[in-house]
């Protein structure tokens, strides 16, 4: 048995690819473009011709097929079976046969595959690495196949003093609990959810139906199938937008943009810049050794 298997077994763990094969079925044009967008847009580019893109947790496998559409060279993984599934999918809708395109099975947990990638030049991983049960080593590990002046574009969610906590204490019920009983847990969050939206929606004067008609406008995602993803999203952690940007700077990052969820329980959006490593002669000491001149005068050999 897999060590994801054996998590799924003892309750430790949501099957994110699951609810990911559902969500295919509602996959279409205008959601694809959207994911291209929310790329384009905090990236702040047209395309990504010419570029290599590791997409770590790929889950639905949508984010890949934009990163390939829009003309990246495109490696993907995830630790979950399902998840890989759903991307070899879409792979085999859109890009059959196309070696620029690799799709694995794999986690970023483990130092020595992440070393066998190879350098990237852009590292994204969205909502991923906060449900890996070590987000810090995994926040550490994702460092390693960003090439240098290469990017990386994270989501993470956002720490709340107390919610954080009741939020944890719920995930793990759900995905500690037998169906059907999870969903004596699911099922007031729901409720809870959408009392709440249609509220705020007709204090503001909104149609409390535009949130769902329109939700895909959110990365091209579907409000169901995230709002499952949430209430089961566990492991679980969180972090401040402080502290990711602390963790990152110490290791030679550069934060390019940031959206934050405002404080509330969201994820925080981060794309930083691998400082571009110089040129060290230290590196290589025996250019720098000094050897004696025929006219008496000492040259350095690296000159």
């Amino acid at each position: 048995m897999s060590d994801h298997a054996e998590e799924i077994a003892r309750g430790e763990r949501y099957e994110f690819g699951k609810n990911w094969q559902r969500f295919l079925g509602l996959l279409n044009a205008e959601r694809i473009e959207e994911a291209e967008r929310s790329l384009r847009t905090m990236l702040g580019v047209d395309d990504l011709a010419g570029t290599s893109f590791l997409d770590i947790g790929s889950g639905s496998g949508l984010f890949s097929l934009a990163a390939r559409r829009m003309g990246a060279r495109v490696y993907s993984f995830d630790f979950d079976p399902n998840s890989v599934a759903c991307t070899r999918e879409l792979k085999r809708w859109f890009f059959a046969e196309d070696p620029n395109w690799t799709v694995e099975e794999g986690s970023v947990l483990v130092l020595r595959y992440l070393e066998s990638l190879g350098k990237f030049d852009l590292v994204y991983s969205w909502g991923v690495l906060h449900h890996t049960g070590a987000m810090w080593q995994a926040l550490a590990n994702v460092t390693i196949p960003v090439a240098s002046g290469g990017r990386l574009f994270i989501a993470i969610y956002n720490s709340q003093l107390y919610w954080t906590r009741v939020h944890t204490l719920l995930k793990r019920a759900y995905v500690s609990a037998p169906w059907p009983l999870n969903w004596l847990v699911a099922g007031p969050i729901i409720a809870f959810n959408v009392l709440r939206g249609l509220v705020k929606d007709l204090l503001l004067l909104r149609n409390p139906l535009t949130r769902y008609r329109h939700y895909d406008r959110k990365r091209g995602m579907s409000w169901w199938h995230d709002c499952l993803d949430w209430i089961g999203g566990y492991p679980f952690e969180t972090a401040t937008p402080e502290a990711i940007f602390a963790f990152f700077q110490d290791r030679g990052f550069v934060l390019e943009r940031m959206t934050t969820c405002g404080g509330g329980s969201g994820c925080n959006q981060f794309v930083f810049r691998k400082a571009v490593e110089q040129w060290k002669w230290s590196k290589f000491p025996y250019l720098l050794q000094v050897t004696p001149a025929t006219d008496g005068n000492q040259t350095s050999s690296g000159q």
